[in-house]
């Protein structure tokens, strides 16, 4: 059976934020005898539920601001 993890892309300071956030991404990795490469299914912020509660729109990461990437 294939194998979901959230993996830490990158940490970076988010000004929005006021703190050091990490972007995480969820990989499915295939079973050993598979020869498939690892699949990307996700991508999030760890500060996104926090962001979300606030009333400017942040970023691409949160879901709201898909015209602002921070990275």
């Amino acid at each position: 059976m294939a194998q979901k993890q959230w993996e830490v892309t990158k940490v970076q300071y988010c000004d929005h934020a006021g703190q050091e956030v990490a972007f995480e991404t969820e990989v499915i990795y295939p079973v050993d005898f598979l020869p498939d490469s690892p699949r990307v299914a996700a991508r999030r912020c760890s500060n996104a539920e926090e962001c979300n509660l606030l009333d400017k729109p942040t970023c691409a990461w949160c879901g709201t601001n898909p015209n602002h990437s921070p990275l």
